[in-house]
């Protein structure tokens, strides 16, 4: 054998040794591993149309509650201006009771 020939022999059979044991992926297996993931793929897409209509739900519950609140506030400050106009009128009725009172323990002195 040459010189050249010996350096390239272990070369070369590793080189035919590397080709030989590499292996492409068959069809087969792709296809199970790409309907594992299509399989846990279709899981979280219907967890997540679940969780999307339950935030749209509870999104939906929050604006009923907010207008509520509101309409809730509005009359509550309804209420307290009228509480306000009959705290007036029944002052004065109590001033003018009071006045009342006060001519009728004078006239009978």
């Amino acid at each position: 054998m040459s010189p050249s020939l010996t350096k390239i022999a272990p070369v070369a059979v590793m080189l035919v040794s590397g080709l030989g044991l590499s292996g492409c992926a068959t069809k087969s297996f792709v296809r199970e591993q790409v309907a594992t993931v299509s399989t846990r793929v279709d899981a979280l897409e219907t967890r997540l149309q679940a969780t999307d209509a339950t935030a749209r739900s509870a999104d939906d519950t929050a604006k009923q509650a907010l207008a509520q609140a509101q309409a809730a506030s509005g009359q509550g400050q309804q209420n307290g201006q009228r509480l306000d106009q009959l705290n007036g009128r029944v002052d004065t009725l109590e001033q003018r009771v009071q006045a009342q009172e006060s001519r009728g323990k004078r006239a009978r002195h």
